[in-house]
């Protein structure tokens, strides 16, 4: 069921977006003992902030990830770090509620079914499909000490394009 507001929407990647490695990009605090155990993902650094930043200016936050870990993971996991999602759309109600068993197979990803203004991936292949089926997709991969900044321009520039259409 889609939720129906007034807010314009983003929707986060998980996967090399949200969670990266360690190795490659500068992460959150690791969770506390035994949290790290069953939470092993590790969070940008930066994304705590930025989530709820975006909400206190008005906007709807949701995850948007082709992987299929159930909401009730995704959100105790962001639960440890004081972050609410007003909306996920997992692997698996992707596939129930976008692909419905079409024959022809549809992107992973189709944010403009949920309303969803811009969502933000790295994979360049999202970004193509969103232009070839008419949604928003602002690419971020590599370490950005810039990317929340970035992130805001991003969506103040979706919002202020759909007030002008």
């Amino acid at each position: 069921m889609i939720e129906l507001s007034g807010k314009m929407r983003v929707s986060f990647d998980l996967d090399e977006v949200l969670f990266v490695d360690p190795k490659d990009h500068k992460v959150e605090p690791q969770l506390s003992w035994p949290f790290c155990l069953i939470y092993k993902e590790r969070l940008r650094l930066g994304a705590a902030r930025l989530i709820p930043k975006l909400q206190e200016m008005g906007y709807e936050v949701w995850v948007y990830t082709s992987s299929f870990r159930t909401e009730k993971y995704i959100r105790r996991l962001f639960k440890h770090y004081h972050v609410k999602f007003d909306g996920i759309v997992n692997g698996q109600r992707h596939m129930d509620e976008v692909q419905r068993g079409k024959r022809d197979t549809l992107p992973n990803k189709m944010p403009s079914k949920y309303r969803i203004s811009l969502h933000i991936d790295d994979e360049e292949i999202v970004a193509v499909q969103g232009r070839t089926y008419g949604f928003n997709v602002y690419r971020l991969d590599a370490q950005d000490d810039d990317w929340e900044a970035k992130v805001i321009a991003e969506v103040k520039r979706i919002e202020k394009m759909e007030h002008h259409e």
